[in-house]
């Protein structure tokens, strides 16, 4: 069957830093400094890039964490041109694919849903946390 989706390629390993910090920004999410990134992305645990045919990177997705007991799902965003297609389902399919075939059973994985973005996460087994515990964050 030829779909749509099957123009797109789901990568093992995280974007440069420009191109990182492109798919946060236009996908309507936080900048973050270079320096930050550049620091930040060899730590990865495990990440996923999205490519069309032509080799553009429009999608990711990363695992961040301490490799064995705690981990968390960060950055996944897709560009609007390419948003309402399935991909950010199937960034967090290979994520949780992953995180079943190498992390220690019962290592707890969180990740932080804005707007709607919970809807997707509860497909792939995440449920909310509330009312035994609360999300928090801190800027420094």
């Amino acid at each position: 069957m030829n779909d749509a989706n099957d123009s797109y390629e789901l990568r093992s390993g995280v974007p440069d830093v420009d191109t990182f910090r492109h798919l946060r920004t236009a996908s309507g999410m936080s900048d973050r400094p270079a320096a930050a990134v550049a620091a930040g992305l060899p730590r990865t645990w495990y990440g996923v890039t999205v490519h069309t045919g032509d080799g553009a990177t429009v999608g990711m997705g990363r695992i961040v964490g301490d490799g064995g007991m705690v981990f968390q799902i960060a950055d996944v965003c897709v560009l609007p041109a390419h948003q309402g297609r399935g991909l950010g389902g199937r960034i967090m399919a290979g994520l949780v694919a992953e995180l079943e075939r190498r992390a220690v059973p019962g290592a707890y994985v969180s990740l932080i849903a804005d707007g709607d973005a919970h809807r997707l996460y509860a497909k792939h087994g995440f449920v909310g946390t509330a009312p035994h515990s609360v999300g928090m964050h801190r800027l420094v």
